[in-house]
């Protein structure tokens, strides 16, 4: 599979429409295309899977995944988002770094691969519902597939992401006693709030990640009252944070709520910070090749994993979900030498 092959996949997965949880017709596709290059391809619902040729049971497996999702095009573009442009070596279209650019430039490393006797299996997943971590994405295949560690394909300008942040939504509800506002009686649940707002924002969280910094908690929603002349007896607000390594996010939710006097109700805790050991073999092949490496603070399907994994691809995350996205060519070039070489490496050091 060749570099116009490559990009001629990635046009026409752009054209397909794959928003989260509709991503069956763009899986359709991919599937027919995998068997077209002779392969042989495992569906469950809306996820793809192909086994190396080399397969066997008693060695080690390595994942390939990046997802066939996008999310939906935003007011701004000013080109029909469904139609490929190729302009000035750089291809125009949603998803196109997010991810198709790494979703393709996987599926040609892996083309280029699969006749290698590798002291590991290579397994190909293209998966659904990463934008929304949803429950029918890699989740939903993790038993069928059962890896041992991973590269997840996203724009990361060909660096390699060692760490991610989790992310834990909060909600909390503070409480109060109603009164009138004019006379001295009832508790304001807003001052309540505030208190722990207060708290949250000053706690003196001292573990540091050296590759993800500080933890971070925003109050990014607020709601109270009903009207001008009524104490309020409740007030609910909205508590974003991004966890490190240091802090896992049952651990974390405990700690938030020992220090507050709202009620807090996490809506997931499931999406947690990861991290690869720096000895892992996966990060000393990468050392060895002298790839940068760093933290990223955005979440992929990484937070739904729980083997060793490193995120890395062509593309940059600033431009994903923006309007007019787009990839060069000669990143998804330089990604397939990249991940070759990885492939490579890894197999020298196992």
């Amino acid at each position: 599979m060749n570099l116009e092959r490559t990009i001629d996949l990635l046009k026409a997965l752009i054209a397909i429409p794959s928003f989260s949880k509709e991503e069956k017709e763009v899986a359709d596709f991919l599937e027919s295309f995998l068997i077209e290059n002779s392969l042989r391809p495992f569906r469950k619902e809306n996820n793809l899977w192909v086994k190396g040729s080399h397969w066997k049971e008693s060695n080690p497996t390595l994942l390939l995944n990046s997802h066939i999702d996008t999310v939906s095009p935003n007011q701004d573009w000013t080109v029909d988002p469904f139609v490929p442009l190729e302009v000035d070596g750089k291809i125009i279209g949603l998803g196109s770094n997010d991810a198709g650019g790494p979703l393709v430039s996987l599926i040609a490393t892996f083309c280029q691969c699969n006749t290698l006797n590798l002291p590991f299996n290579l397994l190909l997943a293209c998966t659904a519902e990463e934008e929304i971590s949803g429950p029918r994405g890699i989740r939903y295949i993790l038993e069928e597939i059962d890896p041992d560690f991973g590269i997840i394909g996203e724009p990361t300008s060909g660096k390699v992401a060692i760490a991610e942040k989790g992310l834990m939504v909060i909600d909390a509800l503070a409480h109060g006693v109603s009164g009138h506002a004019a006379r001295d009686e009832g508790v304001n649940a807003i001052y309540t709030a505030l208190q722990d707002i207060h708290d949250l924002q000053n706690h003196p969280f001292r573990k540091e990640s050296p590759w993800l910094g500080p933890l971070k908690i925003s109050v990014t929603q607020i709601d109270a009252g009903t009207q001008h002349n009524v104490v309020p007896d409740k007030c609910h607000f909205v508590i974003d944070v991004r966890t490190t390594e240091l802090y896992p996010n049952q651990v974390l939710f405990e700690s938030l709520q020992a220090m507050t006097e709202s009620d807090l109700k996490a809506r997931s805790t499931r999406l947690n910070p990861s991290f690869i050991e720096p000895n892992h073999v996966l990060v000393k092949a990468a050392s060895d090749l002298n790839l940068v490496q760093y933290g990223s603070p955005t979440l992929s399907d990484q937070a739904l994993l729980s083997i060793p994994t490193i995120k890395m691809g062509p593309g940059d995350s600033a431009r994903s979900h923006t309007a007019n996205e787009y990839i060069y060519k000669h990143e998804i070039e330089a990604a397939i030498v990249l991940y070759k070489a990885l492939i490579s490496q890894l197999a020298k050091n196992i």
